[in-house]
């Protein structure tokens, strides 16, 4: 279980050029998560569905942008995405999480876009043709 204090940033940055949140908190600690990670991983209902197994596989966000970041009590952020997603509210919990773990997300993102013959590219169209 993660401290509630450590899990809490003491700064939060949007890399508008480079399409990163930096988050940095005590003791030095900093990362930068892709606006493109952070939202096909957002933990809105429309993304994570209603229950295990009800999750929805973002395809094509490849380019997407943070556009705005709104502060959500003393608890979390909610981010509003250039592709109109504005639903998810990211709690400091979620982030520490997604921070920590952003190596293991990312390869399995990866994996379920390869078995479902999908891209991350929103101009490429993957189609397979079984023999």
């Amino acid at each position: 279980m993660v401290n509630e204090t450590s899990a809490v940033p003491t700064d939060v940055k949007l890399h508008s050029r480079s399409r990163d949140l930096e988050l940095n908190y005590a003791g030095g600690e900093v990362h930068r998560l892709s606006c493109e990670y952070l939202r096909v991983y957002s933990p809105s209902a429309e993304v994570k569905g209603h229950g295990p197994g009800q999750e929805v596989l973002q395809t094509g966000k490849l380019n997407v942008a943070i556009t705005e970041i709104r502060p959500v009590g003393n608890y979390a952020l909610q981010l509003v995405f250039d592709d109109g997603h504005d639903t998810g509210i990211y709690s400091w919990d979620y982030l520490h999480h997604l921070c920590h773990n952003q190596e293991r997300l990312w390869q399995d993102y990866l994996e379920r876009l390869s078995a479902a013959g999908a891209s991350r590219d929103p101009d490429v169209q993957v189609l397979r043709l079984d023999p």
